[in-house]
């Protein structure tokens, strides 16, 4: 349990810092136009104009550091119970709103504050309440095939939404994404060929192609989201995608339990962590920061 949390943890604030260099690299990249100058008919942003905005060294830093938290994240899946792994992953949102304060030289606001406090709390609870992980053993390979159909079927409507939607699909495109990475944890717990380890049946598992496409596709939908505006809605949107239906999942269908007598608290920590972070997200990220207050969002630099 300990070595899960401390996966989780690391998942966080590897999301975390990652978000802050994302944020900025998307932001700087759009005031120059890279990201406004192309665009479909309806608006939205082309595939090219989103690759044009991840050249920003910024980004590109952020980029690594999700592709370390995916690691991790995916341990942590194994080691924890859904509710609790995505739980204290998605409080990357509290490393972001920190980190901002003294990369971005934001202010944050009481309500941000007490907002982090209910999530940090939350946790507690989920970490004293979470009982053992389910094995995901048992669970039928047909199952596996719906993982994969439901994670195709995700990327391309948020993909198809956005090109059709523009700035309109933010929040749609925040929570296909939320449910993309919801999608790969569950993957994570039920895939093959891990323990023991054996290539053959980890390759020929479709759970494991469902981890990729909804790993991939969940990334660039949120990109595209810190792009197209209402960041703080997709950003909740998010959060709300990737902890619920995942939780929920792994209990009932995983074999995920809460310690005995501690239902109750359980209960309590999720719905409170998932709060928290929405409020988080909701009362102020750094791109709305930035937005709100340009001046005080001046672009990074290199150091080294």
């Amino acid at each position: 349990m300990l070595i899960g949390l401390l996966t989780a943890v690391a998942a966080s604030v590897c999301y975390g810092t990652g978000s802050v260099l994302q944020a900025v690299g998307s932001r700087r990249s759009a005031r120059s136009g890279a990201a406004t100058t192309a665009s479909t008919q309806f608006g939205g942003p082309s595939l090219s104009s989103t690759a044009k905005a991840a050249m920003t060294w910024e980004f590109i830093v952020g980029t690594v550091l999700d592709f370390v938290g995916f690691a991790l994240g995916a341990l942590a899946a194994r080691l924890l119970p859904l509710f609790l792994s995505q739980a204290v992953i998605s409080a990357n949102l509290v490393v972001t709103a920190v980190l901002s304060v003294r990369l971005l030289r934001i202010r944050l606001t009481r309500a941000e504050w007490t907002s982090i406090g209910v999530v940090c709390g939350a946790l507690v609870l989920l970490a004293t309440a979470a009982g053992e992980e389910g094995s995901g053993h048992g669970v039928p390979i047909a199952t596996h095939w719906w993982l994969l159909a439901i994670s195709l079927a995700l990327m391309a409507g948020g993909t198809l939404a956005v090109r059709l939607l523009g700035p309109r699909a933010a929040i749609l495109a925040g929570l296909l994404s939320g449910l993309g990475f919801g999608a790969l944890g569950v993957g994570v717990r039920v895939l093959n060929g891990v323990s023991p380890f054996d290539p053959a049946a980890m390759l020929t598992d479709p759970a494991l192609y469902a981890i990729v496409t909804a790993g991939v596709g969940g990334m660039y939908l949120h990109t595209v989201a810190l792009q197209i505006g209402s960041v703080n809605g997709a950003t909740a949107a998010l959060v709300v995608g990737e902890t619920v239906l995942p939780g929920a999942i792994g209990v009932l269908w995983l074999g995920d339990a809460s310690r005995a007598g501690l239902a109750w608290m359980a209960v309590l920590g999720f719905v409170l962590a998932v709060a928290g972070a929405v409020a988080v997200a909701w009362f102020g990220g750094p791109a709305a920061h930035m937005e709100e207050q340009p001046q005080q969002a001046p672009e990074l630099t290199p150091t080294g």
